[in-house]
């Protein structure tokens, strides 16, 4: 046994001696060498390698003669000489089948290991065994012990960083699962028909995080193949895809493909990248936000949702201990992932806070802010500090208002700790049908709701959303609702009535997929943690069905001539200088709140151009626009006594 205790060392020599016994063979010198001992728990990367391709004795040899061009000086001139050809100082299959032992031309052929698995490369020559062979660069690599991956690999896969994340129970049960799966199918199926783990959820970082921890506990690396680097020309792909095998082998890795942006690509990408996942003779584990339908290779799926509430107060009281209660409004509102709970921690943690109400307060500010990125690029945030005092409505419709804000703030005790969410999650969303005419308040309403229940306030106007494609209504409305799920933000889709109209008589399977759409519109709504409110102009083209399964309706009628008094009597900011307004002959104009404040913004800057507080004149002025655009008269009755 050597002596040696580095493995580094002995695997140097160990590969000295092998190149040093193919010189031997070169020369035709019967000496021996004593072969150099070694572990078997840490063995040399010749034997190593050896096995992993299964190579013969005469293949071994052939691949250490490239090898010796790389480490001996003479190699080239002692490749010449026994040729001899000056014009070949270089190894060719014809000098490995003249002086190797026992030479087999199947060593050759396209299917055998060297060849197959890009061991060695064949240069350009007249004839195949004439050619120039030279040892594959990463292959060169492996046998000296050096961890680099093949530059044709580089920009396509890339080692993914083990970060020690600490996985929810409800994860680490899917790493068991997965895993155990994993080796129950290995003991039945040859390792090129191990299932794809197929990871369904929304959240990258979690799946990620699953994705290294399936792949530590099976002892494997994990390799990233990025989805948009697939090259599009067949004999790259397949030289590729090739290479990725080969580095599964070498490397003792899986493969982690992030799927959740598939429908970025071209057909042709995913073509290939579905050929990819079901040919590629390796472990794979892939993230979509939806199932994959599973071709010729079998899946194993799983759906990662988010940690449970009791998951997620764990994890609050982890990174904030003194977080106490304040944890439960916190987790009833916000539906967050873990890394998303620890970002929102760590930026409490480095503000002053000196109090528990500020801590609080903060920190609900910070998991708000969590969920906007997504959101901000689906639809328009409506940033606004409107209150009650902004809303004018008849006592009924604003005791529904107040009554829908209870149902949010007290939706965790009566779901949760009450037990009424216990059996069924069908219909635990709160979801509003605001309808009225334009100007009537519903986006006012909206905004005094989502400021009282410190929201973010979403607009999704439904009309843009709705698409003649079959399918893609669906998925429109499914990443607004995937994205918002984070923040509970209030939702509020503009022109129900694009999407909500009666139903008829299906004539066509454009009928069909219409009252699809709005089925799935509504279980989304049930299912939202949020506030999700709809707003239509006209109720009555809604389908009564439908309203059934809205929880609160309420009807912005238009406003009275008192209602329309106080309107005015709001509307100027208490830092707008006015001058003898008659809030009850302006009421006489005969509009909607909306044009109310149109007319009164518009004054504010007749008034200011003119260098003097709002008046009566100023409102004329701007009421004439307004109706210009009303496109009605603005009759002497409305402004008789004006000026």
């Amino acid at each position: 046994m050597t002596s040696l205790t580095s493995w580094a060392e002995l695997n140097q020599q160990y590969l000295q001696t092998a190149i040093a016994h193919v010189r031997q063979q070169l020369k035709q010198d019967p000496t021996l060498f004593e072969p150099v001992a070694f572990s078997p728990e840490a063995p040399p990367a010749l034997v190593t390698l050896c096995r992993m391709f299964r190579l013969s004795e005469y293949e071994r040899d052939l691949l250490v003669l490239c090898a010796g061009m790389e480490f001996d000086g003479e190699w080239a001139t002692l490749c010449a000489t026994v040729q001899n050809d000056a014009q070949k100082p270089y190894p060719t299959l014809s000098l490995a089948l003249a002086t190797l032992s026992d030479p087999h031309w199947s060593a050759l052929a396209p299917d055998s290991p060297l060849r197959y698995w890009h061991l060695i490369e064949i240069g350009a020559g007249n004839a195949l065994t004439q050619s120039p062979i030279r040892i594959d660069e990463r292959i060169l690599h492996y046998l000296i012990g050096l961890p680099q991956q093949d530059e044709r690999l580089a920009g396509c896969i890339t080692p993914v960083a083990s970060d020690a994340i600490a996985l929810v129970e409800s994860h680490q049960r899917i790493v068991k699962q997965s895993y155990q799966s994993w080796i129950q199918f290995a003991q039945k199926q040859s390792l090129k028909q191990l299932p794809v783990i197929q990871l369904c959820g929304q959240d990258r970082i979690s799946l990620q995080a699953i994705a290294l921890a399936i792949a530590a506990r099976s002892q494997l690396n994990l390799f990233e193949i990025a989805i948009d680097t697939l090259p599009t020309d067949i004999a790259q792909f397949h030289l590729l895809m090739r290479l990725c095998e080969r580095e599964y082998l070498l490397s003792q890795a899986a493969f982690w493909i992030d799927c959740t942006l598939e429908s970025d690509l071209n057909s042709t990408q995913a073509s290939l990248l579905s050929r990819l996942i079901d040919q590629l003779a390796a472990p794979v584990i892939v993230a979509t936000s939806d199932r994959r339908r599973q071709r010729q290779r079998r899946y194993l799926s799983f759906d990662v949702d988010l940690p449970s509430p009791a998951e997620q107060r764990s994890l609050w009281h982890q990174h904030l201990p003194n977080l106490t209660n304040q944890l439960a409004p916190l987790v009833s509102q916000f539906n967050l992932s873990p890394d998303a709970i620890e970002t929102a921690c760590l930026q409490v943690q480095s503000l002053p806070i000196t109090s528990s109400d500020e801590l609080a307060s903060n920190l609900w500010q910070t998991c708000r802010e969590q969920a906007r990125p997504r959101l901000d690029e689906l639809a328009q945030r409506i940033s606004s500090s409107m209150g009650w005092e902004d809303l004018v409505l008849p006592d009924k419709e604003q005791q529904t208002l107040h009554e829908l804000i209870a149902h949010v703030k007290q939706r965790s005790r009566v779901y949760e700790t009450w037990g009424f969410g216990s059996k069924s999650a069908r219909g635990l969303g709160i979801t509003a049908l605001f309808s009225g005419a334009s100007g009537t308040g519903k986006t006012t309403a909206a905004e005094v709701i989502a400021h009282e229940l410190q929201l973010d306030l979403y607009r999704i106007d439904l009309s843009t959303i709705v698409s003649k494609y079959i399918g893609e209504t669906e998925k429109n409305l499914r990443r607004i609702f995937d994205a918002a799920e984070a923040g509970g933000v209030v939702l509020l889709f503009d022109e129900a009535d694009s999407l909500f109209g009666k139903r008829s008589e299906v004539k066509d399977s454009r009928d069909r997929y219409a009252n699809l759409e709005v089925s799935y519109l509504l279980q989304r709504m049930e299912s939202y943690r949020g506030l999700a409110i709809l707003t239509t102009n006209l109720k009555a083209s809604i389908d009564p069905a439908f309203l059934r399964r809205i929880r609160f309706v309420v009807p912005f009628s238009f406003p009275d001539q008192q209602q329309r008094t106080e309107i005015w009597r709001r509307v100027f900011p208490k830092d707008t200088p006015t001058e003898n307004l008659d809030f009850d002959k302006l009421a006489r104009l005969g509009v909607a709140g909306g044009n109310i404040r149109n007319i009164a913004v518009n004054a504010a800057f007749i008034a200011a151009d003119a260098d003097e507080a709002v008046q009566m004149k100023h409102i004329l002025a701007a009421a004439r626009n307004e109706y210009v655009k009303l496109e009605r008269p603005l009759t002497d009755a409305e402004t008789r006594g004006w000026v």
